[in-house]
């Protein structure tokens, strides 16, 4: 007697374990939505055997979708790629650091150089440090602004800078750490744009050591939103999130245009708009056709370009004050004083709340840029965002510093090297505090030509643009959602077009109406409030007086049917309850063919009625109908012989095998399915995780 060969064994076991197909679902449905040929299998008829019997085979026989009862392996997530090639195995630097982990279900983008915890090659580690240090100290302008509002003395300016860098150091560290303080993210920090106004007033009347005591408020309120954060996530649903960034970006194309362009009354600067442009171009140019290493370093490469083209025309000035700076220097602590308007540290209050939006965009926009599979704001990752900021504003305020809030120029940064690693957090931070006790150091990054700092503001304007739309576009939106993106981008843009709009206001609202974003994202998160009033998270709907029409397999269902009124009901729920359009779709599909099986199976069953439930993770849809529960389970024909069959015989078995296909559809459009009885009515349910 002959041994049978391994294969042969593996093809007789398939035969035996192979579950059986219930029913006839068309050929359109499956070549379209079933196949991964998307239908083509027709003009390869051999590949469209190949697939076809990895579709069949059942999940001991290799890849395939088998028949489960629970969850459907047919849609596996990718594998977690945790240390890639690129990353650096040892490293004489940090060799013994150990970061707090990234959460583990991120899946690693493909096309990023250095993920959230790899660790980069010392080059690169001290490179993009660089960078990222640079970039910030390029916006220490909002500081000088605050300093020259309150006519402070050189030596005063000075120590109020240092502290403020000190501060901005200390965040970025806490933020790259991550832990139970720090988003655990590539998140730098800036000087607060939005204080200029408060802080220069509380400089002038009271000193810096009025800072000690905004600095508190600040912080106290920082870590009281983010000990809350976690909890209002139906505040923050992406869409709100996308207003606050994308208006952010529009925020920033007045600015860059007046940086890149000299643009004044008079008129546009050509010197300024040559070098803004070179900058801009060598980073584009390097981001989009370099190679994985240019990308690294393109916007280093881009601001170099402009500040040697801005030497040889003669625009680089500030030699005097990079004399004038000490080499070394230590802050200094201030005695705070009590006596301080409550009406400033009101403000003060207020916006740092605002402020938390900022974190809140940037944390959402560095989590999604690091997990292919991003689906939500991961939001106790932004409390914890909040909490290391409000700790290094606690901190500076000690030494007479000024606020700091997160960097969205950094951002387009991580986005234009394609790097995300904390390691660079924690150098761009060890960098800031460096330069902190180093002021000529620093002094000499600070005299970046301006229109060079204009053109990364334009790059990062375009990039959280996209990005903002990106996130408002991830979810369905009915009416509802319509008038709240609508209106909060009108209200945030009113401030932008309209300069006097604020003027309009009391003098105790205007230092938050003068801000776009704040004015957009507080319309957005009170009118997402006001429009679930009347939402429910459950919906009902009786089928039962309507005709089947499930059977007839049209590619748009008509709008007095069964079929009809089942699509609308789960697309209509699914815009309301602002859901994933993906996940909208996949039940959409899933609801009509089960009606569609239920309806072939026979034996009386007839859906009566269509329920449907929704959280930010589930989306559960639910079929009530006659009739005695739909089971799916059967025998499915040996699908291991379809390879070696002739086309005439390929054709006879595509035909028995069939039936079997609403069942692997079911299973490959839902994450579970489950049927039973309950009250004398039958049931079967769609459960998607969202």
């Amino acid at each position: 007697m002959r041994r049978a060969s391994s294969g042969s064994a593996a093809s007789a076991a398939c035969r035996r374990t192979a579950p059986s197909a219930p029913r006839f679902v068309s050929i359109e449905i499956t070549a379209s939505l079933l196949l991964p040929c998307g239908g083509q299998c027709a003009a390869s008829p051999r590949a469209g055997r190949r697939r076809i019997r990895r579709m069949l085979m059942p999940p001991s026989c290799g890849p395939g979708p088998g028949f489960p009862a629970s969850r459907s392996p047919s849609r596996p997530r990718a594998p977690i790629i945790r240390s890639p090639s690129t990353a650096s195995p040892a490293m004489p630097l940090l060799p013994s650091l150990r970061l707090p982990p990234s959460p583990s279900s991120r899946r690693r983008p493909p096309d990023l150089v250095y993920a959230a915890d790899e660790l980069p090659t010392p080059g690169a580690l001290l490179g993009l440090g660089m960078q990222h240090a640079a970039t910030a100290l390029g916006l220490i302008a909002y500081v000088l602004a605050a300093a020259h509002l309150a006519g402070l003395s050189t030596h005063a300016t000075s120590s109020l800078v240092t502290a403020t860098v000190l501060g901005m150091g200390l965040a970025t560290i806490l933020q790259a750490w991550g832990g139970r303080v720090g988003a655990g993210a590539l998140i730098v920090h800036m000087p607060d744009a939005i204080v200029v106004m408060v802080a220069g007033t509380l400089l002038l009347q009271y000193g810096p050591a009025a800072l000690l005591l905004a600095g508190i408020v600040n912080g106290l309120t920082g870590l009281l939103i983010g000990q809350v954060i976690p909890r209002l996530r139906a505040l923050f649903p992406p869409p709100v999130a996308g207003v606050v960034i994308c208006v952010t970006g529009l925020s920033l194309i007045a600015p860059a245009l007046r940086h890149a362009g000299g643009l004044h009354d008079g008129g546009y600067d050509a010197g300024s708009v040559l070098v803004g442009a070179v900058t801009l171009a060598v980073i584009i140019v390097l981001s989009v056709w370099g190679t994985r290493r240019m990308r690294l370093f393109a916007l280093l490469a881009g601001v170099l370009a402009g500040v040697a083209l801005s030497g040889v025309l003669g625009r680089l000035h500030g030699a005097d004050a990079l004399l004038a700076a000490p080499v070394f220097a230590l802050p200094e602590l201030v005695m705070p004083t009590l006596n301080v308007d409550p009406g400033l540290l009101v403000a003060v209050a207020l916006l740092s709340v605002m402020a938390q939006l900022d974190t809140l965009g940037t944390a959402i926009l560095l989590d999604k840029m690091d997990d292919a599979d991003w689906r939500r704001a991961d939001m106790r990752m932004v409390g914890r965002g909040m909490r290391a900021g409000s700790l290094s504003n606690i901190f500076v305020g000690l030494f007479g510093g000024y606020p700091s809030v997160t960097s969205s120029a950094n951002i387009a940064l991580a986005h234009i090297s394609r790097s995300t690693s904390r390691y660079v957090g924690l150098a761009a931070g060890a960098l800031l505090v460096l330069l902190a006790l180093a002021p000529q150091a620093m002094v000499a990054l600070t005299l970046i030509p301006t229109p060079v700092i204009g053109a990364v503001e334009l790059y990062a304007a375009a990039y959280l643009i996209v990005s903002g739309v990106e996130l408002i576009a991830s979810r369905a939106i009915d009416a509802r959602g319509t008038f709240m993106v609508g209106l909060s981008f009108v209200a945030g843009m009113g401030v932008i077009l309209v300069p006097g709009l604020p003027g309009h206001f009391p003098q105790s609202l205007r230092f938050l109406v003068e801000n776009s974003v704040i004015v957009a994202g507080l319309a957005a998160i009170l009118l997402n409030l006001l429009f679930r009033l009347g939402t429910s998270r459950r919906a009902v709907r009786d089928l039962s007086a309507l005709p089947d029409d499930t059977a007839a397999h049209t590619p748009h269902p008509a709008a007095g049917g069964l079929a009809g009124a089942i699509v609308d009901f789960v697309e209509t729920q699914g815009a309301a309850w602002g859901a994933r359009r993906d996940v909208v779709r996949r039940a959409a599909s899933a609801a009509l063919e089960a009606a569609e099986a239920i309806a072939a199976a026979g034996g009386g069953r007839a859906v009566r009625e269509i329920r449907g439930s929704f959280d930010e993770f589930n989306l559960d849809i639910e079929l009530l109908h006659s009739g005695p529960p739909l089971q799916l389970a059967g025998h499915a024909p040996a699908a291991a012989d379809l390879l070696d069959a002739d086309d005439d015989a390929f054709h006879a078995a595509l035909d028995r095998a069939l039936p079997g296909v609403s069942a692997v559809l079911l299973h490959r459009l839902a994450d579970r399915l489950g049927a039973g009885e309950r009250g004398g009515q039958s049931w079967f349910r769609l459960h998607f995780d969202h």
